[in-house]
């Protein structure tokens, strides 16, 4: 006898910052995800133009703390003297550097879910990634079907 299909299910995950980062939030998926059980596609899209989403390893910090420097040399702060072309300054020497990090890296995300659970690599973990130096209050909305 084939299973009935899960209904389609959705949650907001709220995730404060710091400042720029990496932010963990693989454990908060989980408990969501162990709630809603079955098997499906958890798709996470972030509600914000000026941060990312990202798979990434989980086991050693110092991979978060690579990939921050990487795309800081790679997209240094608006008064740079590498940066003076870019117009939109007005809210700040990190805003218009992280809205084009936010272009180049993921803003959503497909993760497939079995059990329950998303089916991730041993040293997987999502994360939300901060472009921006001051905190925020980011959302990431998950959709499970």
């Amino acid at each position: 006898m084939a299973k009935r299909p899960v209904p389609p299910t959705q949650t907001t995950f709220t995730i404060r910052t710091s400042g720029a980062g990496l932010y963990e939030f693989t454990s908060d998926i989980r408990n969501w995800l162990s709630s809603v059980a079955g098997m499906g596609v958890l798709t996470l899209f972030v509600r914000h133009t000026s941060c990312s989403l990202l798979v990434q390893e989980n086991a050693d910090p110092e991979v978060q703390d690579d990939l921050q420097a990487f795309f800081s040399r790679l997209v240094p702060p608006s008064d740079h003297p590498s940066m003076a072309y870019l117009r939109h300054t007005y809210e700040g020497p990190d805003d218009m550097p992280a809205h084009i990090k936010a272009a180049i890296m993921p803003v959503s995300l497909s993760i497939p879910v079995t059990d329950g659970q998303p089916v991730l690599g041993t040293w997987q973990g999502v994360y939300l990634f901060e472009h921006r130096r001051a905190p925020h209050s980011r959302q990431v909305v998950g959709h499970f079907a």
